[in-house]
């Protein structure tokens, strides 16, 4: 990609139908290493995309939205040949959904996996707690790990070193920062251009929100456009299902992946 350099997987039967996975904020695309052979062995082929920053793409962007993210991604997809249906994670499904709302011929459809249907406004205190974990990879390690819930992934401990290791490296932490940086375009702006399924999937007890079903139907809301919207609550999930609880996500999928593939 101009500017940088992305890294992907893909795993699975090269004739099936493609499914593309992206991470949220700070993460990478090993978010998806439990769900990617749940899905392979239902035939699909699964490409998963570090994205900007992250993982082992290049650190140092000159835009890491959650909109360039969103982009690359149509890139990814044509040059795998498309169209795809796009699971994305918490920022990675502002991606997903932008890419959507912008390019319909290459979207069959979107699983939102933990998003935010608007922008979060934290307190004071929150926001300076915000503040010191977007500039340092221990407290991101705490805070990534106090988001399981249920049932911690056996190689949480190895997974979450690995992280604050990449993210230790010059340029890495802004690249985080720069997916939410102030003036970024929301994707709630253009939620009711996307014309895709929809499947909305949130952890029922994801200490990100609140309520997490209302979250859900706030997205759901949205998506007045969508040729359907669904929305599969993972029971004791937190933030990251798709880790934390692969089975009950995947079955989640089924349907609007069967759909899809008719």
């Amino acid at each position: 990609m101009p500017g940088g350099r992305l890294a992907y997987d893909v795993e699975g039967p090269g004739g099936g139908p493609l499914v593309v996975g992206v991470h949220g904020m700070g993460d990478s695309r090993a978010t998806f290493r439990f769900l990617t052979p749940l899905l392979t062995s239902r035939g699909y082929r699964v490409a998963t995309l570090d994205a900007r920053g992250h993982g082992e793409s290049s650190a140092v962007w000159p835009d890491t939205s959650q909109q360039s993210t969103g982009a690359d991604l149509a890139a990814l997809i044509r040059h795998l040949g498309g169209p795809a249906i796009i699971a994305g994670n918490s920022s990675g499904a502002g991606s997903a959904a932008f890419l959507a709302a912008t390019e319909p011929g290459l979207v069959a459809g979107l699983v939102l996996i933990s998003t935010f249907a608007s922008e979060p406004t934290p307190n004071a205190l929150m926001a300076a707690a915000q503040y010191l974990v977007l500039r340092s990879p221990l407290l991101w390690g705490l805070y990534f790990r106090s988001l399981f819930t249920t049932r911690k992934p056996a190689d949480l401990s190895e997974y979450v070193s690995r992280m604050r290791a990449t993210l230790r490296q010059p340029g890495r932490m802004a690249a985080v920062r720069g997916v939410v940086a102030p003036g970024n375009a929301h994707w709630s702006a253009v939620a009711g251009q996307i014309r895709c399924p929809v499947l909305i999937v949130h952890g029922s007890k994801d200490p990100d929100y609140p309520d997490p079903a209302a979250a859900a139907r706030e997205a759901q809301a949205l998506l007045t456009g969508a040729a359907s919207t669904e929305i599969a609550m993972i029971d004791g999930a937190g933030h990251y299902p798709q880790a934390e609880l692969p089975e009950a996500t995947a079955q989640a999928m089924d349907a609007l992946l069967t759909a899809a593939r008719a």
